[in-house]
């Protein structure tokens, strides 16, 4: 039999996932008092201390993972995005920061350059060259085909000339903008030969070494913030200012002296896709470290929970611990569980990503397939953390709302993630239509016999919805008394049935909708009445995906207490999802009323049963103690009674 504290380390290897050692390594670096926060300092000196801190982990060699060996880097991609995650546990502030400097912008460099751009990532590497990613505008945040900014190539000088047009070409919430960029990656409308050629992206110095703004450059200040206050977000205004023709990052299109445009890629629009899909790192690394922001929230909340008491036993008269109420194991376990799930998605969505990028997976609908499963999977982790950060705060009371106990600042910090490198609507949007597009192909190539099959099954879906008939079978099938243990939705076949038939069923008939819609009206009225049902179904298609990362990551789990317990906590994930969604199963016929009531029972259930193994579940998430820096931990009024 396993004690829970090996269980524990089954549990925090596996949730670990594919670079473990990178993350272990991580816990001993970065357990350090230089690298958290300090959220007395004012916003201007907080900065600098951020600035300092990245000094510290260029030395510790997380940055040179995510870039190729002839740029300086050790070519370990999914390394990168690990060993970088784990700066939230200490300050999100520095993650940020990291991420825009190793990640957006040198990032864009070498996956956007060729070898011309190969000084700039050995600068910037090192924190010799300090840049920022200057895509957003005022006018335009989600919208980049639209970026007004252009970049109007000029033979007589071979030059580029880089200008703000109007008011809201100008570039803004830009990172490192504010104070400590030099070089800002931007991304313009390239204009030769009197053609606009679409969006590229430059490298246009912005400052001098003394901190200046450069000629035709103007720089200002976002100010203060909701959060990240180690981050200096900043807005730029370019008037006509020129760059060497060698500035464009070339690797998919340039521009010769002449002025003759030319690109491996034949359309604008897959050159544009292509261009963004490089930079899907970024997204993929916000999902994660908006998660271990929840994680970090997860451990302070529970831990507290497991000390704090409040309201007297009428039978024992002894103090009750906060986490003894069923009411709080309701509020913080499915959250935990909801954590559980999404590390295993992110493990597998960084092991796609590592294949990509370092060229062993060449499938070309590989590439799409990661942007749609990082779009939505940036989209639930954020909302995740937003969701848990809140309860976790709330469940802690008035010690919760201290900023000495860290959860109102992980609730700032990790605010934006839910709107910045996509925003979250957008994001699932984009889900969606992929799925949306998918279904048109599939059912674009059905002959007329599978037409016919088609029309059947859908009719046959219609009889069900009009006649109740799946919900009688149902009812017939369940019993007002059976527990988690007894009833088919303790089969993972059935669970995830239940999450590919609401996927299913909402992408159908969200086509069928838009079908029938668009011969009425136009394109957009058309998606935009629908564009309700087809959010649902972007989120359904993500919530199935984070299902199945759990299953196969409890597959691969040999210790069988460590198994069984990921069990338990995977079925409190399905149970709590399904609750959540209980009013659309009950409507649509896919559940009774007491199979309802069973699901709710269900929670309650799992909730009671994961109790005593709390500690454990707290010890795999995998945060450690002593960077959880909340001092309500170490309060004497929260060990009384001990």
């Amino acid at each position: 039999m396993a004690t829970e504290n090996s269980t524990a380390d089954h549990l925090r290897a596996a949730l670990d996932g594919p670079w473990r050692d990178v993350r272990e390594q991580a816990r001993r670096q970065l357990c350090d008092d230089r690298l958290f926060g300090d959220p007395h300092l004012d916003y201007r000196a907080a900065r600098a201390r951020t600035l300092e801190q990245m000094r510290l982990v260029a030395e510790l060699g997380y940055a040179e993972k995510g870039f190729r060996l002839e740029n300086g880097g050790t070519g370990d991609p999914g390394g990168a995005v690990t060993g970088l995650e784990m700066l939230a546990y200490a300050d999100l502030s520095l993650w940020v920061k990291s991420g825009v400097q190793w990640g957006l912008f040198g990032g864009a460099v070498e996956n956007l350059g060729t070898e011309r751009h190969s000084d700039v990532v050995k600068r910037l590497l090192p924190l010799d060259l300090l840049g920022c990613f200057a895509m957003t505008e005022s006018g335009h945040g989600s919208d980049v085909a639209n970026l007004e900014t252009t970049a109007t190539y000029d033979p007589a000088t071979r030059e580029f000339v880089v200008h703000s047009p109007t008011a809201s070409a100008r570039k803004d919430y830009i990172g490192g903008a504010a104070e400590h960029a030099r070089m800002a990656a931007v991304f313009a409308q390239l204009i030769t030969q009197g053609e606009n050629q679409g969006v590229h992206c430059f490298l246009v110095p912005i400052r001098d070494e003394q901190g200046r703004d450069l000629p035709g450059v103007t720089t200002s200040d976002c100010g203060l913030k909701g959060g990240l206050p180690g981050v200096d977000n900043g807005r730029i205004l370019f008037d006509r200012v020129r760059i060497p023709r060698e500035n464009l990052l070339n690797r998919y299109a340039d521009v010769e002296p002449d002025g003759t445009y030319s690109s491996s890629i034949d359309t604008p629009g897959r050159r544009f896709f292509t261009t963004l899909g490089t930079l899907v790192r970024g997204r993929i690394s916000v999902g994660g470290a908006a998660a271990a922001g929840a994680r970090v929230a997860l451990s302070i909340a529970l831990r507290y929970a497991e000390r704090r008491r409040q309201f007297a036993d009428p039978d024992s008269g002894e103090e009750t611990l906060l986490l003894d109420y069923r009411s709080h194991q309701r509020r913080l376990l499915p959250h935990v569980a909801r954590a559980f799930a999404l590390s295993f998605a992110q493990n597998d969505l960084v092991r796609r990503m590592h294949t990509v990028q370092t060229g062993q997976d060449l499938d070309p609908g590989a590439q799409r397939a990661l942007e749609k499963r990082a779009a939505g999977l940036k989209a639930a982790q954020t909302r995740h953390a937003t969701r848990a950060i809140q309860e976790c705060r709330e469940c802690c009371g008035g010690a919760g709302y201290l900023t000495e106990n860290r959860l109102v600042t992980l609730k700032a910090d990790t605010d934006v993630f839910t709107t910045f490198e996509g925003d979250n609507v957008v994001l699932t949007q984009l889900v969606a239509k992929e799925l949306l597009t998918a279904y048109s192909d599939e059912v674009r190539d059905l002959d007329a016999l599978g037409w016919v099959r088609f029309a059947a099954t859908m009719g046959r879906d219609v009889v069900r919805q009009g006649t109740g008939v799946r919900q009688l079978i149902q009812r017939l099938r369940d019993r007002s008394d059976e527990g988690v243990d007894d009833g088919d939705l303790a089969r993972r076949s059935v669970q995830l049935q239940l999450f590919a038939d609401r996927e299913d069923y909402l992408v159908r008939t969200a086509a069928h909708r838009l079908r029938a819609r668009a011969g009425e009206t136009g394109p957009f009225e058309a998606f935009n009445n629908a564009q309700d049902h087809i959010l649902t179904a972007g989120e359904a298609h993500i919530d199935r995906l984070v299902l199945e990362a759990f299953i196969e990551g409890i597959a691969e789990i040999d210790d069988p207490d460590a198994r069984e317990l990921a069990d338990t906590v995977c079925d409190l994930f399905v149970f709590s999802s399904i609750e959540q969604h209980q009013a659309w199963y009950i409507m649509h016929r896919f559940m009774s009323v007491e199979r309802a009531k069973a699901v709710r029972r269900g929670v309650n259930e799992l909730v009671d049963r994961l109790r005593p193994h709390a500690t454990t579940l707290v010890d795999a998430l995998g945060v450690p103690r002593d960077m959880l820096h909340a001092a309500m931990l170490d309060d004497a009024s929260v060990h009384q009674g001990e």
